[in-house]
C-alpha cells in the first residue's frame, strides 16, 4: 500500500514483534506499543529490522517525551542530590478479591478470529479472560503488571541512571492471594543490580495504597484516594529524595541536622546542599501527545525518535528479566552485550520461544 507511510501497533504484547518486523520489511515507519517484545529475542529481532530496512521505530513509552524526566536526570548526574545508590520502582492496585474472575471456556464472539487472534502462541479454546482487557495476566501474550505499567517506570529508571541493563537480577513472587485465572503473579518483587547501584522493582495487585508522602494540591498518576501514590518512581540520594511520575514530581531534602552519631560520642557534620537542593514539587503535563508527535515529526525528518527501538528493547528486557528470575528462583547474572546469562542455561531457554504454525513469520 504505497499511500501508507507509518504503522500503529497496538495488539497483545505476542504480536508485536511479528507486525513490526513485517512492517519494517514492507518499508513502513512503526510506532509499536509497550512492552516492545513477548521476548528478549523478538526484540531483537526488531532491533535488526529496523536497522536492516532503515525504519523510524518509535515505542510507546511517552516518559522519554516527558521533559521534566530529564531535568531530574541532569539533577542527578550533576550530584545535587549526593550519591543515588537505591532506586524503588513500584506499581500498585488492589484487585481483591475476585481479580480478573473465572469463566468457563466458550465459542468466541461472532466475527473474532480466534486462531489468529493467538496467532504465535498456543492454540487454547477461546476464554474471556485472555481476551481483550484481561490478556496481560497470561504468560502466552503478556508478561503481567510489571511488562505492563513496569515497563515505564523501569524505562525511566534506565534514563535518569544513565544505564541500560542490570549486571544481576533475583525474583520473587506468585499468585499469594488472588484466586482467580490469572497465571501471572499477584504480587512480584524484583532487585536489579546495576554498576555503581541498586534498583527495586514491587508489582502489586492486592494493595492500592504504594507509599505515603503527599503534598497538597499535587496531582498523582492514576490514584484513587487520598493518600495513595500507586505508582512512581524514587530515588534515594545522601542529600534528597526524588519520587518521580508521569504528570509531577517531588524533592524532600535530607534534614540538616541528623540526631544519629558517626561514631561513639560523634554527632554528624551540618550538611552542605546545593543551591537546587530545596523542597519543591510539580505538576506536570501527561507526555502522551507529546510522543505521538515525536513520532510524526521523526518520520518527517529521520531523526531517531525519543523512544528509539533499541532503547525500547532495552527497558522491556529489564521487565523481561525480572519474570524470568521469578521463574527460576535463582540470581541471574546478565552479559548485556551478548544478551545471554552467564551460566544459566536454563534461564536462557526463556529467552524465547517457539513461533506457532503458520503465524512463524519471522526468525528468532
Amino acid at each position: 500500500m504505497k499511500d501508507v507511510d507509518a504503522v500503529h501497533i497496538a495488539t497483545p504484547d505476542h504480536w508485536h514483534a511479528i507486525a513490526t518486523v513485517l512492517a519494517c520489511q514492507a518499508g513502513k515507519d512503526v510506532y509499536v506499543e509497550k512492552p516492545t517484545s513477548l521476548t528478549i529475542r523478538e526484540g531483537r529481532a526488531m532491533v535488526s529490522a529496523a536497522r536492516r530496512y532503515n525504519r523510524i521505530v518509535q515505542v510507546g513509552t511517552q516518559h522519554r517525551s516527558a521533559p521534566h524526566f530529564r531535568t531530574i536526570a541532569e539533577i542527578i548526574q550533576r550530584g545535587d542530590i549526593g550519591p543515588v545508590k537505591f532506586v524503588r520502582v513500584w506499581n500498585y492496585i488492589n484487585q481483591w478479591p475476585n481479580g480478573i474472575g473465572r469463566k468457563p471456556d466458550q465459542d468466541p464472539p461472532a466475527g473474532l478470529d480466534w486462531d489468529m487472534y493467538l496467532g504465535p502462541s498456543h492454540k487454547v479454546p477461546f476464554n474471556p479472560a485472555r481476551f481483550l482487557g484481561s490478556f496481560r495476566y497470561f504468560w502466552d501474550y503478556s508478561g503481567g503488571y510489571i511488562t505492563d505499567f513496569g515497563n515505564h517506570r523501569l524505562d525511566t529508571m534506565q534514563q535518569i541512571m544513565g544505564v541500560t541493563a542490570p549486571r544481576t537480577i533475583s525474583g520473587s513472587g506468585g499468585k499469594l492471594v488472588l484466586d482467580d485465572a490469572r497465571e501471572t503473579p499477584d504480587f512480584l518483587t524484583v532487585t536489579y543490580e546495576y554498576d555503581g547501584f541498586i534498583a527495586t522493582y514491587e508489582g502489586s495487585n492486592l494493595n492500592g495504597y504504594g507509599m505515603g508522602g503527599r503534598t497538597p494540591g499535587q496531582r498523582y498518576y492514576n490514584s484513587r484516594g487520598e493518600w495513595d501514590q500507586p505508582n512512581g518512581i524514587a530515588f534515594y540520594g545522601t542529600e534528597a529524595t526524588i519520587f518521580a511520575e508521569r504528570i509531577g514530581w517531588e524533592m524532600y531534602p535530607e534534614p540538616e541536622k541528623s540526631g544519629g552519631r558517626a561514631a561513639a560520642g560523634e554527632a554528624l557534620a551540618p550538611r552542605k546542599r546545593a543551591p537546587t537542593v530545596k523542597r519543591m514539587w510539580e505538576n506536570v503535563e501527561e507526555p502522551t501527545k507529546a510522543h505521538a508527535a515525536d513520532f510524526v515529526e521523526s518520520v518527517r525528518s529521520r531523526k531517531p525518535p525519543n523512544a528509539d527501538i533499541e532503547i525500547g528493547h532495552r527497558s522491556t528486557s529489564v521487565a523481561l528479566l525480572g519474570n524470568i528470575a521469578m521463574k527460576t528462583g535463582k540470581k541471574l547474572h546478565w552479559d548485556e552485550k551478548k544478551e545471554e546469562f552467564i551460566g544459566a542455561p536454563d534461564a536462557s531457554l526463556l529467552l524465547t520461544r517457539t513461533l506457532r504454525k503458520p503465524w512463524d513469520l519471522i526468525k528468532l
